[in-house]
């Protein structure tokens, strides 16, 4: 079947102009498996309507979709990676494929590849992912929105049939490439870049059409409180966004400015995990010796981050505007943690003093108690309205004593913010869904051994069912 009607073709990244993108080649694969399609969100491109053959016929060989880009294109961007700035980054191993409007709220979508082979920017790499790491980014991806947090979409995940070497993985291991939906290609370091090089043409151009496409309230503004008046919004985004990480228990592993887009969506996950406890020094990446970006340092790092985006755009404003947005980042992460922190225990507010103290009861609580994250927040949904399913559950003795005690007195004040949503099935289970370093290892290990892709299936319908539970709606910024 041809796309739906929904499809809305729009590839408006051309007029950027070729100072920001290079014209690649996809890689030819000697095998097109598919092994995930999200149709849902293919609902939202347009695409839901593609047979199997279509499907890999665009997503696997990387035949253009209809009226969209004619040749995918390698994003030329710079950044800061472990605050070391890089000159030598850009889309290494992906492209832009294509660009559509989300049939649901007509913002622009961008259909982004990773694995898709090499292109100048590889750095005398493969240009290939491996089937784990797609694994994990489907994971990562369908979790993290279950949860309510702004992500990228896995729309797409076909198994390739090379064989890849990499030092951090057993090897030789199978290899993928992967579709992502997005709302947005800017990246922080896509503004550094240009600052970098000194071509203040291109970077206004860039300003603009990230305003035109991503911020179009703030059009017609004085070229002169524009720049501020986008960083003000990206910090508001991203403030979001890191607020969203922390209360799903979140750890990015590399935030690096390259990692960072001006619409506060999450992407690209590497080396992830999920909090097992609350634990604010606890660190996803190996590599990453000094904890720079351990999950209680996250709002730091991005706050960090969006320096680095001011300095770029200081290029084209003066500076005391951009400083005045950068102090907002505090006040605007404060105020979206409350705002998820009550969503995420599913009650509604009693006021700024009585949330700020419940809030910090919680976490000295956790911190206090290791019971598991996703537990608490499973147990105490909808709060003292959970009680008697809290205290029957498998924490059960941890939320007896004096140590529990204060936090249940305030827990009791609060009513749960829609009652219908604790009847759900998700919670007659006596366990949350989790998706733990251990669980992703061993669904891993089913594929990688016998082929079986019943865990991951598996998984995938369970955190499905979370999603459906919680009624959440990240979507937007």
């Amino acid at each position: 079947m041809p796309v739906a009607s929904r499809y809305r073709p729009a590839p408006v990244v051309i007029a950027l102009g070729p100072e920001h993108f290079d014209a690649v080649t996809p890689a030819r694969f000697p095998l097109h498996r598919l092994r995930h399609r999200d149709q849902r969100w293919a609902a939202r491109a347009g695409l839901d309507t593609l047979d199997a053959d279509e499907w890999e016929r665009h997503f696997a060989a990387f035949v253009p979709l209809p009226e969209n880009l004619p040749t995918p294109l390698a994003l030329r961007y710079h950044g800061h990676q472990f605050r070391v700035y890089n000159p030598d980054l850009g889309d290494g191993r992906g492209f832009l494929f294509a660009q559509v409007h989300d049939a649901a709220d007509d913002r622009l979508l961008d259909l982004a590849t990773k694995g898709s082979g090499q292109t100048p920017w590889s750095r005398e790499g493969d240009g290939r992912l491996t089937l784990k790491g797609g694994v994990r980014e489907v994971l990562a991806t369908a979790m993290l929105e279950a949860l309510g947090v702004y992500t990228s979409k896995s729309l797409s995940l076909f198994e390739t049939g090379e064989m890849l070497f990499r030092g951090d993985e057993p090897s030789p291991t199978r290899s993928s490439v992967l579709v992502r939906l997005g709302h947005s290609h800017v990246r922080f370091g896509s503004f550094q870049r240009h600052a970098f090089l000194g071509e203040r043409a291109a970077l206004a151009r860039l300003l603009d059409y990230a305003i035109e496409h991503y911020a179009p309230g703030l059009a017609g503004r004085a070229a002169d409180d524009t720049p501020a008046a986008f960083l003000a919004e990206v910090v508001r985004r991203s403030a979001r966004l890191c607020a969203g990480w922390m209360m799903a228990g979140f750890v990015h592993g590399v935030l690096n400015t390259d990692n960072m887009n001006v619409t506060g969506e999450s992407f690209d996950y590497g080396p992830y995990r999920f909090l097992r406890t609350y634990d604010p020094e606890f660190t996803a990446a190996y590599f990453d010796h000094h904890g720079l970006y351990a999950f209680g340092r996250q709002p730091a790092s991005v706050e960090w981050n969006l320096e680095q985006l001011a300095k770029a755009l200081a290029v084209l404003a003066p500076r005391p505007g951009l400083a005045a947005a950068l102090e907002r980042f505090a006040r605007e992460y404060e105020s979206a943690l409350v705002e998820k922190f009550l969503v995420r225990l599913g009650v509604g507010s009693r006021g700024a003093d009585d949330d700020a103290e419940l809030g910090t009861a919680v976490f000295r609580f956790l911190a206090e108690s290791r019971v598991g994250y996703e537990q608490f927040f499973f147990d105490w949904y909808g709060g003292a309205a959970s009680a008697t399913r809290a205290l029957a559950g498998p924490a059960a003795e941890r939320y007896r004593g004096p140590n529990f005690d204060a936090l249940r007195r305030r827990l009791d004040a609060y009513a749960p913010l829609d009652p219908a949503r604790l009847d759900a099935a998700y919670y007659r289970r006596p366990r949350p869904c989790t998706l733990l370093i251990d669980e992703i290892e061993t669904l891993w290990d089913a594929i990688a051994a016998r082929d079986d892709w019943s865990l991951f299936t598996r998984k995938l319908a369970e955190i499905d069912g979370m999603r459906t539970a919680l009624g959440l709606d990240p979507a937007g910024p």
